[in-house]
């Protein structure tokens, strides 16, 4: 089972570098063009000019310049308790908490930290190049563990706090030695960063550790949101007609609701069995229903959310989800802390 540990993080000293809000991003995978544009506007130091460089080689600059400048201090050895506040897509409030420490690197045989997701090989090859420049794993991985939390939140005002894109995340270090998990570590978001870091340790075997935010499946703000479906092409889809969606998979089409009839209880993995042609995917409702309604698509998938259960029970059994099967919001915020390997 995995022993995670306290690490010395590098972070921002904002009497240096400034408001934190502005040296703050979503994760590297989220950013558009447009929005890459606006961050590097925001501060010359923004996580951003690091994790979305021109070139890998300009983010090891910047990342000397920084810490000789004194943007970025070397901590403490320590853990960190993470809380976000946020608003599901459902519209309710929640607080999801955790610790960020340093995770051993194993290969998904060991049994370690499993995935829930088929990766592709262009991502992995781009954050490798970048890893290999900064020797510096720049954002975190987001894990869950089955089990009650480790830690409650700290007393006393937060080292670190700042709201990006409606997400308010706080902070605080913990004093800790070695933390030992005794469930493997399932990846919520971050099999790109992950797989990139297992292929780092295979050149320096050195770099044992990486950057993870662990939560408790057992966290009272843990949500799992769905990805509901909206489609181009479809065929014939059984099912019977129903006043609204009510469980299960729901299909709209022509003004009407559908109870799909199937004896799979995997949303996504239905919705793939009628083979669709021109998906897309949202996590909203009735964003979907308004594009079947305008004629920008023939139907739409509702989905019940996958349950924490449904992916531990795939990634237990060596299998991936079909794409976009689930949606952890909110996203782990960048900038807040860096882990040197």
């Amino acid at each position: 089972m995995p022993a995670v540990r306290p690490f010395r993080a590098l972070r921002y000293d904002t009497a240096v570098a400034g408001p934190l809000a502005a040296l703050v991003a979503p994760p590297y995978d989220v950013i558009s063009d447009e929005a890459r544009r606006d961050y590097l506007a925001r501060s010359p130091y923004n996580v951003v000019h690091l994790t979305l460089p021109d070139a890998p080689e300009a983010a090891a600059r910047e990342l000397v310049d920084w810490r000789a400048q004194g943007v970025l201090a070397e901590q403490p050895e320590a853990a960190w308790w993470i809380a976000q506040d946020y608003v599901g897509p459902d519209g309710v409030a929640r607080t999801r908490e955790g610790f960020a420490a340093s995770v051993p690197v194993t290969p998904y045989e060991a049994g370690e930290v499993l995935p829930h997701e088929r990766t592709h090989a262009g991502p992995k090859e781009g954050r490798l190049r970048l890893l290999r420049a900064t020797h510096t794993q720049l954002e975190p991985i987001f894990l869950l563990y089955d089990g009650d939390p480790v830690f409650a939140r700290p007393n006393g005002e937060p080292a670190m706090d700042v709201e990006e894109g409606g997400v308010r995340t706080r902070a605080w270090p913990l004093e800790t030695g070695e933390i030992e998990i005794d469930t493997p570590l399932l990846i919520a978001d971050g099999h790109h960063r992950y797989e990139t870091a297992v292929a780092y340790r295979e050149e320096n075997p050195a770099a044992t550790h990486t950057l993870g935010i662990l939560v408790s499946s057992r966290a009272p703000g843990l949500e799992i949101f769905p990805t509901h479906r909206v489609v181009r092409e479809l065929g014939d889809v059984p099912g019977d007609e129903v006043e609204s969606p009510n469980g299960g998979v729901t299909l709209y089409r022509g003004g009407r609701f559908t109870r799909v009839r199937t004896v799979d209880d995997f949303g996504p993995r239905v919705v793939d069995s009628f083979r669709p042609g021109g998906v897309t995917y949202t996590a909203y409702a009735d964003e979907a229903i308004a594009t079947v309604d305008r004629g920008e698509a023939e139907a739409a998938f509702l989905l019940e959310p996958v349950t924490v259960e449904q992916v531990a029970r795939f990634a237990h059994a060596g299998e991936t989800m079909p794409q976009k099967s689930t949606f952890f919001y909110p996203k782990l915020t960048s900038g807040l802390l860096f882990h040197p390997v």
